[in-house]
């Protein structure tokens, strides 16, 4: 089976030649063998670590080139990409390469990088690095293994999932540091592109009647919906595809946290979706594309605030 995954170990990639990186005696389990390729090479060696007995394949940027938000199915991968075999550690590293040299038709490997790893319980090191976060005066995000710092707050549990959005990406958090400013009580809110379900969660937390939680991807939606239930506002919470939304609903609160395409294309839409005077959040912005997104909302929008953080823009306008 081939697990795909990303962002896992960094090394360096001016080396030429294998180097072994050694654990403590005694405390080896694993055995990595990293390799650079191209987007278009990168399956290929994919394949072949999984034909020589790779337990697991992953792929990790070699560059400095994010990949944003592919569609459901689709997997983008970056020009310069590191595809890392994860074999039992009991394995002859010479033998396996030989092996990779042979099965790829080739003298040379690309650059290389070999390294032992010790056994590990993974998703309990990453929930040590993933902290409560709070977003302006009243709201917290918390994962579900922590007690919350104020229990009068508004605390949100959420855990890293499959689906995008736990308030650690800059576009993320704008939002909700932005709507922690907002009235939401008794509001309708539609959520597009609500990933992980985050940003619905926390309008009906800080007291929307319903919200629309829109996604393409039906994972997103699975998330949602469960992360929901965790924060014991499921009865809140609408979770459908966009064919499913209710065509002549209208909004006084909508959040897009999603890329800037999507936000052009969408800009019509979003303008029927909402009252006058209704309030939209745009997000998942670079920085110097804000002045394009306000090009194609001004003929509906009035823009009131422009927040930026990590070169990532936050939009806050009021439908004329």
């Amino acid at each position: 089976m081939k697990a795909v995954t990303y962002n896992i170990n960094h090394y360096d990639q001016r080396q030429r030649n294998p180097v072994i990186n050694h654990t403590t005696q005694g405390t080896q389990q694993w055995l990595q063998i990293m390799l650079s390729a191209t987007a278009e090479s990168s399956d290929t060696i994919s394949n072949v670590l999984t034909d020589v007995g790779a337990l697991a394949v992953t792929f990790e940027d070699l560059g400095d080139n994010p990949v944003y938000e592919p569609l459901p199915g689709e997997q983008r991968l970056w020009e310069q990409t590191t595809v890392i075999g994860l074999f039992n550690a009991d394995n002859d590293v010479n033998e396996l390469l030989a092996k990779i040299k042979s099965t790829l038709k080739i003298d040379a490997l690309p650059d290389c990088q070999i390294k032992y790893l010790e056994e590990k319980n993974w998703e309990r090191v990453w929930l040590e690095h993933f902290k409560p976060m709070q977003f302006g005066e009243k709201l917290w995000v918390c994962p579900t293994s922590c007690t919350p710092p104020d229990p009068a707050a508004i605390n949100l549990m959420l855990d890293p999932g499959l689906a995008f959005g736990t308030g650690t990406h800059a576009t993320t958090a704008q939002c909700l540091a932005t709507m922690s400013t907002l009235v939401f009580t008794d509001k309708l809110v539609l959520d597009y592109g609500c990933g992980s379900g985050i940003l619905a969660i926390a309008a009906a937390r800080l007291g929307a009647d319903s919200v629309w939680a829109i996604d393409i991807d039906t994972q997103a939606l699975t998330a949602t919906t469960d992360n929901a239930r965790r924060n014991d506002v499921e009865n809140k919470i609408i979770a459908k595809l966009p064919e499913h939304l209710d065509g002549e609903i209208t909004f006084d609160i909508l959040l897009a946290n999603i890329l800037s395409g999507p936000l052009i294309e969408l800009a019509s839409t979003f303008a029927a979706r909402l009252h006058s005077g209704g309030i939209i959040i745009l997000s998942g912005i670079l920085a110097e594309q804000a002045d394009a997104i306000r090009e194609h909302y001004e003929a509906w929008f009035r823009f009131a605030e422009h927040h930026e953080k990590d070169n990532w823009a936050c939009l806050v306008a009021t439908r004329r």
